[in-house]
């Protein structure tokens, strides 16, 4: 195996991509030290221009999570006790856990096994009276089949909200990811390809009512200050986390461009390796962002601990898809009904694919894995 002086390659390494651009980033936080304007702001608000541009969006606004991006959105288009949202089983909590935050029910649809994202052949048999919206989530980097899922919520007159908390700059036909919904919702947790340093998120719509309602629900419903007419919420982005997002924007290009490259290279590498030990995500005709490189073992938890065993960072996206979680146990979902996103959860594994992977790393990555698989 190839030998690697510090003793291992992390999944992902903030550090590097921090000392690349550290002057830049303690200029920033500077500045926002000597306004004293830490809450909302100038900082705040070119961010959210910036943002909404780069994502093909007339708005952006900027809000404390991507978590609570999804939920401001789904309040935005109000949605009740009841209602029902069509999404993916195979996805972060926060997606389904901000429908029922709301007392809403989320209905899952199983995934495509080639792109992880939902199945757009699967969804319009899930669509009831009560269903209001759907969230696709563009899971990886790489965007669900928005123009079959934009043709069902036309047909059912259903909002489409999407997750694209790890789809920053990605695209389907030549639109990027948050466009091509109602509202898109990204979010910055430092592991994302656009991270803060904490959390932070943001909805980026081409609705104008729906834009101005997000930024009125984002501070309690106030609209004047201290007047509230809607009930709202705390869900404001700090001035230090948006200049240091800022930043980081003017780098998201060249950074997308690394992990395109390692993706790439770890296809070359890997390419020897049988079909039946590990499937390589292939990539589609549209822009990928690889906010992970995961691939498929049959074994999976072998390979883990092989791995780990040698310093070899990875992580496993995501164990228990959310129909099979305790707490939404009263959905009635029962073993196997979601045949694809059970196997993903038993089968991937995600490996390092940051932009400052260095050859020698992935060498090092590329051949533990072929000596497990071999």
């Amino acid at each position: 195996m190839t030998a690697i002086v510090g003793g291992g390659v992390p999944l992902l390494d903030l550090k590097a991509q921090f000392r690349s651009i550290e002057d830049e980033v303690r200029a920033a936080v500077d500045r926002v030290l000597t306004s004293q304007h830490f809450i909302m702001g100038p900082e705040v608000e070119a961010l959210e221009r910036e943002v909404a541009e780069y994502s093909g969006c007339a708005h952006g606004i900027g809000v404390s999570s991507g978590t609570d991006a999804l939920l401001v959105a789904l309040m935005a288009i109000d949605l009740k006790p009841g209602d029902e949202v069509i999404t993916s089983p195979y996805t972060f909590f926060a997606t389904a856990g901000a429908i029922s935050r709301l007392g809403a029910r989320p209905v899952f649809v199983d995934i495509d096994p080639a792109s992880y994202n939902i199945d757009p052949a699967r969804i319009e048999a899930a669509v009831t009276s009560r269903t209001r919206a759907i969230i696709p989530v563009h899971l990886f980097g790489q965007c669900a089949d928005m123009d079959a899922i934009d043709a069902i919520a036309r047909r059912h007159s259903l909002a489409v909200i999407e997750d694209a908390a790890q789809a920053i700059g990605a695209e389907w036909n030549g639109r990027r990811a948050g466009s091509m919904g109602r509202a898109g919702c990204l979010s910055f947790f430092p592991s994302k390809n656009l991270g803060a340093m904490g959390d932070g998120g943001m909805v980026v719509t081409n609705d104008d009512a729906l834009a101005e309602r997000i930024r009125v629900l984002r501070v309690h419903g106030s609209k004047p200050k201290y007047h509230h007419k809607i009930v709202g919420g705390n869900f404001r982005l700090d001035a230090i986390q948006a200049a240091v997002l800022r930043v980081k924007l003017r780098h998201l290009d060249s950074w997308t461009a690394g992990r395109q490259r390692n993706a790439d290279a770890y296809r070359r590498k890997l390419g020897h390796l049988r079909p039946e030990t590990a499937f390589l995500p292939e990539p589609g005709p549209w822009r990928h962002v690889y906010n992970q490189f995961v691939i498929r073992v049959p074994e999976r938890d072998r390979l883990l601990e092989s791995l780990r065993k040698v310093g070899i960072g990875c992580e496993v996206y995501y164990p228990v898809p959310l129909h099979r979680q305790e707490c939404f146990a009263d959905l009635g979902y029962g073993e196997s009904s979601m045949p694809h996103s059970e196997a993903a959860a038993r089968e991937t594994l995600a490996l390092p694919i940051y932009p400052e992977l260095t050859e020698l790393q992935m060498d090092a990555v590329v051949a533990a894995v072929a000596d497990h698989l071999r």
